[in-house]
């Protein structure tokens, strides 16, 4: 189960609105107890491919994120990113790119502009299998 604020799942979706027609991209950092992570900070990054299809974390603002979470006292829990005009489940290449089989790949869907939809998932090879994502 991993846990996310209300407040950080707004941020995420005002930061994917601005981004748009581009995927809006961001890290994920907190604790972790036994099979629960708990999200404590949501960073919101730059999408340097700028694409609708695709993104790339800027790596500056990657390390500053991971020296933040260092100085917080926090472990990275994953990444998110969005899907403009596509439902919130992990395509091809998202699969081909999760590196990290112990991450948490958080997808926001804009889809419906007035219904985002976010989910999460843990991705390993080409198998990907819902998480359970709370928001409290």
């Amino acid at each position: 189960m991993i846990t996310l604020k209300l407040t950080d799942y707004k941020k995420m979706i005002e930061h994917a609105e601005k981004w748009l027609p581009a995927e809006a991209c961001g890290l994920l950092a907190g604790r972790v107890d036994g099979e629960n992570k708990t999200v404590e900070k949501v960073y919101l990054l730059t999408n340097v491919d700028n694409s609708r299809e695709h993104f790339s974390m800027d790596p500056r603002e990657q390390l500053q994120a991971v020296k933040d979470m260092r100085a917080e006292g926090l472990v990275p829990l994953g990444n998110w990113h969005s899907h403009p005009e596509t439902p919130s489940r992990p395509s091809d290449e998202d699969k081909r790119l999760a590196y990290d089989s112990s991450a948490s790949y958080m997808i926001l869907s804009l889809m419906y502009r007035d219904r985002p939809v976010l989910n999460s998932f843990h991705i390993e090879g080409t198998q990907s299998t819902k998480e359970e994502l709370i928001i409290v």
